[in-house]
């Protein structure tokens, strides 16, 4: 990802924010036969107060991805959507794509499987957790013959990333006018709606403001 100083991320607990909210992440690395990408669950180890992250891949993933041998790339994709130049005004403009986007690499460490077992439980635990009646790993009629099981078709991993690339372009480099046209655009309920990314841009706005000292 080419990185702009202006659009950068380097604020951990921001960072933290980004991958926690959009656990669904793109897992890839370079293989002997070429680039390899796959799609998982990852979470924020909660043992670390850093940017160290764990998930669990289907076998042969682990294969295809040399897990513990070679560099891994964790993309996590937070809102993002299109910009139309007519809301930059009567000015010569194209579309943009306003996004945010955490880039972890590292080299993953291969979790014991009763580490394993308490990353996959965890996993259930949080996404089943949305609804009041959560139905979580160990819970019938799972018992403990199925669950090991499935645990033995997967190879958990934890991730302490080495190199972090982090961006957020918000239009931060348009003018105050300009920024609230597009969030009234996004606010609205024309084809580019995006209420999602529109308050990402408001917060991260909050936030440079505050940063700055101007109201």
């Amino acid at each position: 990802m080419r990185q702009n100083p202006s659009f950068a991320m380097t604020d951990v607990a921001e960072l933290r924010r980004v991958i926690a909210r959009n656990p669904w992440a793109t897992l890839m690395s370079d293989g002997p036969d070429g680039l390899i990408a796959s799609h998982y669950p990852v979470l924020l180890d909660d043992a670390r107060d850093d940017l160290t992250v764990v998930t669990h891949v289907g076998r042969p993933d682990d294969l295809l991805h040399g897990l513990g041998e070679r560099e891994l790339l964790l993309v996590f994709q937070g809102p993002h959507g299109y910009i139309t130049p007519r809301w930059y005004g009567d000015t010569p403009a194209v579309p943009t794509w306003n996004y945010v986007a955490v880039h972890l690499r590292g080299v993953p460490e291969i979790l014991s499987t009763e580490e394993n077992l308490a990353v996959l439980d965890r996993l259930v635990a949080h996404f089943e957790g949305a609804d009041p009646d959560p139905r979580g790993m160990w819970q019938a009629p799972n018992d403990e013959a199925f669950v090991r099981r499935l645990e033995r078709g997967t190879v958990g991993i934890r991730l302490t990333p080495t190199s972090v690339t982090a961006k957020r372009k918000l239009s931060q480099n348009r003018t105050p006018e300009i920024m609230e046209t597009i969030l009234t655009g996004l606010e609205a309920d024309g084809p580019y709606a995006n209420a999602e990314l529109a308050a990402e841009m408001r917060r991260s706005e909050a936030a440079r403001r505050a940063a700055t000292g101007n109201p």
